[in-house]
């Protein structure tokens, strides 16, 4: 459903989307995983027929998001990041904007705005003002507005961003909804581990460049056994140097990455060398894990990529005019 080939994007010198690749099957959900500025948003903009690539080809639906634009937007839904309702309009208002918009047959806009507004329980404020909904109810009546003309893809692009965990996952259980009643192949990225976790496959994005791509299963599986963490100290690093046991120190802590079978060993060495392991926990690998192996950084870092320092730039340019 989704072909991207050598797709690259550059703003001036900046290196926004580096020579990606990847393929994503008819109802799939695809997980586009990395922290700000990485060029996730930059990519779902190319995907949305939004911004031209500087090289390199992407289809959906076996279009060219270039040379097809028209007719792949047909075929394509989008939740952005930034709330794009007009909170001035009703909910009904707002979906029947879309409608027209995306010509849907007019015997069927009434019909299809209900079992939209059904599907995310807001079919009994069809007919309240945008601006009086929470911030919730925004998300439910974006996810029905994109769904409206029957997509066959969904793009979402941090699309729970800054709601508690509650409407999260409230909001997830729409989403997911979609793609099993429906069979819409899920585009999302996201830098929340857990929504990440639930998708079918996860492309990794660091920098601009694709780090690691396959199920979440498989990328954790790639780590090999347990995880020991231990509070940073010199003491503890001193010591597991000593031992030659490799590590690596994140947010106040050192990651020891442990083969199958091997748990045991390693604790024995290193109570032999007198670490304290009264603070010390055992984890299995998780998606985040995978993450600060293959990158070295934290998901949650908001230390700024490329594009962060592009945005800043012309942010400093703009007000010095």
């Amino acid at each position: 459903m989704i072909q991207v080939e050598h797709l690259t994007k550059k703003f001036d010198d900046v290196v926004a989307v580096n020579d990606i690749s990847f393929v994503v099957k008819e109802g799939q959900s695809f997980g586009f995983l990395g922290p700000n500025g990485a060029g996730k948003t930059t990519t779902i903009r190319i995907l949305t027929t939004l911004l031209p690539p500087t090289s390199g080809k992407a289809r959906i639906a076996g279009l060219d998001v270039t040379k097809a634009s028209d007719r792949v937007r047909e075929k394509i839904g989008i939740i952005f990041q930034d709330p794009s309702l007009d909170e001035r309009l009703t909910a009904y208002d707002n979906l029947y904007f879309h409608a027209a918009l995306y010509r849907v047959p007019r015997r069927e806009i009434r019909s299809r705005i209900d079992k939209a507004l059904a599907m995310v329980e807001l079919l009994t404020s069809r007919h309240k003002v945008v601006k009086t909904f929470s911030g919730g109810m925004k998300r439910r009546l974006e996810i029905a507005r994109g769904f409206l003309h029957m997509p066959r893809v969904l793009f979402l692009d941090e699309p729970t961003i800054g709601l508690d965990p509650q409407t999260r996952k409230v909001i997830w259980e729409y989403i997911n909804e979609l793609k099993r009643d429906f069979g819409v192949t899920l585009f999302l990225t996201t830098h929340y581990m857990e929504e990440a976790d639930d998708s079918d496959r996860v492309g990794i994005i660091h920098q601009g460049a694709i780090v690691s791509l396959d199920s979440p299963e498989r990328l954790k599986r790639k780590m090999g056994g347990a995880q020991i963490v231990l509070p940073s100290k010199d003491e503890n690093e001193r010591k597991l140097k000593n031992l030659k046991i490799a590590f690596r120190t994140l947010n106040d802590h050192v990651y020891i990455d442990v083969a199958d079978g091997s748990v045991r060993d390693t604790l024995n060495r290193m109570i032999g060398q007198s670490i304290n392991l009264d603070e010390m926990i055992i984890t299995q690998p998780t998606l985040e894990d995978v993450f600060i192996k293959l990158t070295g950084t934290a998901i949650r870092e908001e230390a700024a990529g490329p594009m962060e320092h592009l945005r800043m730039v012309r942010r400093v340019r703009g007000k010095n005019r």
